[in-house]
């Protein structure tokens, strides 16, 4: 991705959902307080909240009941029981989230890697975004979550493209852990870990992407 180097054209665009299209703080607290509540667990503690940022709903249960495998599919059993439809109120979209996912597909095909599951079909439905994504890839459908590579090989098999034609957009080191070995080159919203490659808010990236000689410097 350096501006001295020849590249081929940019293809696909490939976005997390949490910590780059939405801040899901607030939504993701309420959303496993209630599945721990029915647990009969305390409220979550510091470190729990944040890896209810970080991991997917198994990987999160896993590690919370990692001493009793039955307790972690029982937490499990009950987060997908949950309808997830009442903690949307809580999403909040990042300022200009339709003008640039328009920007963006008006010349890439444009991907959501997320390790969110059964909450993105309400989700996309509740914020307009049904026709926004040529590919969406969950944790429904691959093994594995990230920092796996899975669901960023999966959007890459069903477009066709290149690792080197496309580009992932996240928040987190798990995300850019993916990307590379994904062979995709990777952009980090925010300052979660040391990357030459960040931006501070979604509304940057089409004229990062430009910058930096992978966006068509026609676009407006």
């Amino acid at each position: 991705m350096r501006e001295n180097r020849r590249r081929p054209p940019l293809e696909l665009v490939m976005l997390d959902c949490d910590g780059v299209l939405f801040d899901s703080f607030r939504s993701n607290v309420a959303y496993y307080s209630a599945v721990l509540k029915e647990m009969g667990a305390p409220p979550m503690d510091e470190e729990t909240t944040r890896l209810c940022h970080v991991y997917s709903t198994p990987q999160l249960f896993a590690h919370l009941y990692r001493d009793s495998p039955a307790r972690a599919r029982e937490a499990e059993r009950i987060a997908y029981r949950i309808d997830y439809r009442p903690f949307l109120e809580y999403m909040d979209p990042a300022p200009g989230l339709h003008d640039v996912l328009r920007r963006l597909k008006a010349s890439y095909r444009v991907a959501l890697a997320t390790n969110r599951g059964k909450s993105i079909p309400p989700l996309l439905e509740r914020f307009g975004l049904e026709d926004m994504f040529d590919v969406i890839s969950t944790i429904l459908e691959v093994p594995r979550p990230k920092p796996a590579p899975d669901m960023l090989l999966y959007c890459l098999e069903r477009t066709g493209i290149a690792p080197e034609q496309a580009v992932y957009v996240g928040d987190m080191e798990n995300d850019r852990i993916a990307a590379e070995a994904a062979g995709i080159p990777f952009i980090l919203m925010g300052n979660s870990v040391p990357h030459p490659l960040r931006i501070h808010s979604l509304e940057e990236l089409p004229e990062f992407l430009k910058r930096h000689g992978l966006l068509d410097p026609t676009d407006g």
